[in-house]
């Protein structure tokens, strides 16, 4: 008899919403018709963080003693307990190391259970960058760690929702970095993930567009140092050359105006901003963060920690519960995640 896809939750920072969120999700009976989601977390915190916000916690704990694999036999919304005397003295909104490395702890046993196959795939609570690189971790972000973790040489972060998606290039890094980062092997590379993952998705050939680096997508060698006619261009011309549906560079300030929203399915975005602000701006409460390329499934949430409002029963898990039902459809339509589901 099929059962659902197992789906591990990594609860992210403690000191932040993630807690409350996962609780939200695991009492979410919709969700539980979908997919066994299983947090990955502390049970004393999420205890604590239940009291403050009057929620519910699930009777199902699986104790680390048992090992990452006993999560293969859970069948029901449960907490995975990644046990931890410091998780005891967290405080609400407050970014330390102990903070860090219980995020880092939770996430990467998370990675550990999907790579073993005792999960279908991975879903992230937000993380606070600044609390790992206290703990000494120096993972840019989560997007890093995956690739690393899982040995992924070509990967991208790609922010999804109904309305459309936004593919980056280049991800944490400043902008003063961001023009050497650009070649055309690697703006061929995520757009090739990106046609990819779409058709996947939407089961059909996706319309993409590259944007340019600079205002007006250069003026033709007026702003920058013709990086769309160096970099961008010819790995265009390279994807058509494949049978990939995209034009550009195009004007970035103009990209995401209405009609030309509707008429495109992926933005291939050359840097981190030039994508997410106008896609947290028009999809904030649908939108799911995915990394391509991984050999396991991993979607995320597209917002922050949100410490000032943590533990305070305001907390929106409509983000949450969108990453989980993405990661629960690729589980269902993937090889990656199918063996998790019989």
């Amino acid at each position: 008899m099929n059962v659902l896809p197992r789906l591990a939750v990594s609860m992210g920072d403690p000191a932040g919403i993630g807690p409350e969120i996962c609780l939200r999700l695991l009492a979410d009976a919709s969700v539980a018709k979908i997919c066994t989601p299983i947090v990955f977390g502390n049970a004393a915190l999420l205890e604590r963080v239940a009291k403050h916000c009057d929620l519910p916690m699930p009777e199902g704990v699986v104790r680390m003693a048992d090992g990452v694999e006993a999560v293969s036999q859970v069948n029901q919304p449960a907490v995975f307990d990644c046990t931890s005397d410091a998780a005891a003295t967290i405080r609400p909104g407050t970014i330390d190391a102990t903070t860090g490395a219980q995020s880092f702890e939770y996430v990467t046993r998370s990675i550990d259970a999907a790579l073993e196959g005792s999960v279908a795939g991975v879903v992230t609570a937000p993380i606070n960058k600044e609390a790992w690189q206290a703990a000494g971790i120096t993972y840019p972000g989560h997007t890093e760690l995956f690739a690393q973790r899982s040995g992924t040489d070509e990967f991208c972060m790609m922010m999804t929702a109904p309305a459309f998606s936004c593919s980056l290039v280049t991800t944490h890094v400043g902008y003063a970095e961001v023009p050497k980062l650009l070649t055309v092997e690697r703006i061929l590379e995520v757009t090739r993930l990106t046609h990819a993952a779409l058709a996947r998705n939407l089961g059909r050939k996706p319309k993409l567009v590259a944007l340019g680096l600079n205002p007006h997508a250069g003026e033709h060698g007026l702003f920058g140092d013709r990086e769309e006619e160096k970099v961008i261009q010819p790995a265009v011309q390279l994807a058509i050359k494949e049978g990939i549906d995209i034009e550009g560079p195009i004007p970035p300030d103009t990209g995401f105006i209405e009609w030309r929203r509707q008429q495109t399915d992926g933005y291939i975005c050359m840097y981190h901003d030039q994508g997410l602000i106008p896609f947290k701006a028009l999809n904030f409460d649908t939108g799911v963060n995915t990394t391509l390329g991984l050999p396991i499934i991993r979607t995320s949430v597209d917002h922050g920690t949100a410490l000032d409002i943590a533990w305070q029963g305001k907390a929106e898990v409509s983000s949450l519960i969108a990453a989980v039902e993405l990661a629960a459809k690729l589980a269902a339509n993937s090889e990656l995640g199918g063996r998790n589901s019989e």
